[in-house]
């Protein structure tokens, strides 16, 4: 993994943290934290669709919409977006509009991802704001939280009775 320092991992670790409260309310385990240019955490969040009713409450969204409270700016111009799971379309579209100037993210997210697997929006050349983008960081410990997520939820599926 090129350009990945132990600065990445340890805050991937965060990320990982606040990833597991999203369990709390049954939404998938997705956390995202927001550095500003000093290095100083900003916001996190978690995924909360479930727990808001909103299918655009992905924690990268949540967390770059507290980011922007904090500096009293939409523009985060020089800070990171550090995420457990490859950002999707519409997250992708944010952090770009956000002025986001490095993304860092865990596992790699074949079938919606956005910065690498399915799309490359972030960097795509047409696109005025172009944040340089770190994949795989922490990824098995990153994927395993999914995982270990979905399972529980197809095992809570078989158990229930068949109507």
């Amino acid at each position: 993994m090129t350009g990945v320092t132990s600065a990445d991992q340890a805050l991937m670790r965060r990320a990982l943290t606040v990833a597991r409260a999203a369990t709390d309310t049954a939404d998938v385990p997705i956390g995202a934290i927001v550095l500003g240019s000093d290095g100083t955490e900003l916001a996190a969040a978690c995924n909360a669709r479930e727990a808001l009713a909103d299918p655009t409450a992905h924690a990268e969204v949540l967390a770059l919409r507290a980011a922007a409270a904090v500096l009293g700016s939409w523009r985060l111009e020089g800070s990171t977006l550090v995420v457990t799971v490859e950002p999707c379309t519409m997250c992708a579209g944010a952090i770009a509009l956000a002025r986001v100037a490095r993304v860092v993210f865990g596992a790699w997210e074949p079938k919606t991802g956005a910065a690498g697997s399915l799309w490359d929006v972030l960097r795509d050349r047409r696109m005025t704001h172009r944040p340089e983008v770190i994949g795989g960081v922490l990824e098995s410990e990153c994927a395993g939280l999914l995982e270990d997520f979905f399972a529980g939820r197809r095992g809570n599926c078989r158990t229930r009775p068949a109507h």
